[in-house]
């Protein structure tokens, strides 16, 4: 009887290494849940950090960074959003621009503007609007 016992023991013990198969299965899965979850939503983890200035021309000069904080996907051609803002918060004008670059995982790339903006800009405000996601 206790032969039998340590028998069936040891049998379901060894097992056939389904065990590891899941753990690795369930690993992909949550691994292509990620990158499901980043490709389709560029704009949550894409940062972008920039400072304004006017130079001789009156040109408003934007020189910025777009950070990737993604784990798994890259992005490319990252459509930005630029808001200029009057000293009193009235959106003044708004322009979309392209950076075609690639940004890798945890990777940032920067990038200059120049816009003649509109009389009495105060402040530039920068959003990620779109991005291509490369898995």
């Amino acid at each position: 009887m206790i032969i039998a016992i340590l028998g069936t023991l040891i049998l379901s013990s060894c097992g056939s290494g389904k065990g590891e198969d899941s753990k690795t299965d369930l690993y992909q899965k949550g691994k292509m849940n990620v990158a499901e979850i980043e490709a389709k939503s560029p704009e949550r983890f894409l940062a972008v950090m920039a400072k304004d200035k006017k130079n001789l021309l009156r040109q408003t000069v934007i020189k910025g960074s777009i950070k990737n904080n993604a784990k798994i996907v890259s992005y490319k051609d990252v459509e930005l959003r630029l808001r200029f803002y009057s000293k009193t918060g009235v959106l003044l004008e708004e322009n979309h621009e392209t950076v075609y670059e690639v940004i890798a995982p945890g990777e940032s790339t920067s990038f200059k503007s120049k816009y003649f903006a509109a009389k009495g800009t105060d402040s530039v405000a920068l959003s990620v609007v779109k991005a291509i996601a490369l898995k």
